[in-house]
């Protein structure tokens, strides 16, 4: 082919794929999925992924029939929401030096995997429903464990649990290591020498140079929510909805829209508590003594949010409120207060339970006979980066193009949080 890639191309192109995957740093620590290219135009690029059962218990009494309950499979959209691409050019003159060429392909590659990283950082940090604050900045074990208590008590599983600190908070956390006094080989030698820390709390921990910068919230006076079951603050879950035309839709129960007494100054990513509004244990739905935790996703008309995760009281009493409640309100009024959590701008540190966040990977089909040359390789996760070249006669110029599809979610926002450092009410 006219343009097609010589061997030396092909050589660098596998360098660079190389220098991708181990760039993708928190891709690692999170589930991947690879959806089915046709199914995925068919369906404009959005797959509905299913959450995992929750199942409730009930005493048996011998010689008495047992109550059958209905249960309600919940699902999730996935949609292959990011499109990343670098492209650059390169002359007849510029390309003698061919250390040019690999240079500005290394480079992309790095860009890219940053994208992705980011991407999957963002997500976390915006849809994290458990929310750990401390007032101090970072430097204790007592910062991760408050983590680990809040996923234990909320019946997160124990495994495969991830923490990945902004830089300046892992390496307070590090250094909280490195001051004692016993330097010796083992965790207190390795923060002082690399910085790292390891396993913390039955967390994975990580260092990150990306991050989410949380903005302090703008709600500066009490607001309140009507906490009583005649309020209908309080959400059902439901597999599908039936629309007047009589066709069904799944819908996606991660998200509620609540009344305050004012949403003035709310924001997107603001954080809050309720007042006699405790978490449950996602099992045995045990009150937890803690308060729930919620975060803005967006705000909306007369006085409305859109939070995370919905508020599951059990309130209405339906078996799937049974199935999936997640707090219990241990008192109701017409203005139980409002607690917001972000109370100063911080980077958010972020942690999961790896099953709960998602990168979908994409595919573009490009063809291969059109002129332009192709390569395309898949990282061990299943992300693909795509190559093209394409030489115009008229300006001498060479285009060479990088692309990678991805999108992700995160799947269930009770599993995933952010810990935020030097929060002064």
């Amino acid at each position: 082919m006219p343009n097609g890639f010589s061997k030396e191309e092909v050589v660098a192109f596998e360098d660079v794929l190389a220098g991708f995957d181990d760039a993708l740093v928190i891709s690692k620590l999170v589930n991947v999925y690879r959806p089915g290219d046709a199914t995925m135009e068919r369906t404009n690029d959005v797959i509905w992924r299913p959450m995992p059962y929750i199942a409730s218990s009930q005493n048996r009494v011998v010689g008495s029939p047992v109550t059958s309950r209905d249960m309600t499979q919940l699902s999730v959209p996935s949609t292959l929401g990011f499109a990343k691409n670098v492209t650059f050019s390169l002359d007849a003159k510029e390309l003698r030096d061919a250390l040019q060429e690999n240079r500005l392909g290394a480079s992309a590659a790095q860009r890219l995997a940053s994208d992705v990283n980011t991407s999957l950082y963002q997500t976390a940090a915006v849809y994290g429903g458990l929310v750990v604050t401390r007032t101090t900045a970072a430097g204790t074990f007592d910062d991760v464990a408050l983590c680990d208590a809040t996923m234990n008590e909320r019946g997160v599983p124990m495994e495969d649990r991830k923490i990945v600190f902004t830089s300046r908070d892992y390496n307070g956390m590090a250094g909280n290591l490195a001051n004692r006094q016993n330097l010796q080989t083992g965790k207190t030698q390795t923060a002082y020498d690399r910085a790292s820390i390891g396993m913390v709390a039955g967390f994975d921990a990580y260092k990150s140079d990306v991050g989410f910068r949380l903005t302090g919230t703008a709600v500066a006076t009490a607001r309140t929510i009507d906490t009583r079951a005649s309020a209908l603050n309080y959400y059902v879950p439901r597999a599908t909805s039936t629309a007047v035309t009589g066709e069904t839709n799944n819908v996606d129960n991660r998200f509620q829209t609540i009344t305050v007494s004012s949403n003035a100054n709310f924001a997107a990513g603001d954080a809050f508590q309720i007042a006699n509004i405790n978490s449950v244990h996602a099992i045995t739905k045990q009150d937890t003594g803690q308060p729930m935790t919620v975060r803005v996703v967006a705000v909306g008309a007369a006085n409305t949010l859109v939070i995370t995760p919905p508020l599951i009281t059990a309130q209405g009493g339906s078996d799937a409120e049974l199935q999936y409640q997640n707090c219990v309100a241990t008192a109701t009024a017409s203005n139980a207060s409002i607690t917001m959590m972000n109370y100063d701008t911080a980077g958010a540190n972020v942690f999961w339970h790896k099953p709960a966040i998602e990168l979908i990977a994409g595919r573009y089909a490009v063809p291969d006979n059109t002129g332009a040359a192709v390569m395309r390789a898949t990282t061990d996760q299943g992300i693909e980066l795509v190559m093209t070249k394409w030489f115009d006669t008229a300006t001498f110029k060479t285009r060479y193009t990088f692309d990678t599809l991805y999108g992700t979610n995160v799947l269930n926002t009770e599993m995933a949080g952010i810990l935020l450092f030097s929060q002064t009410p």
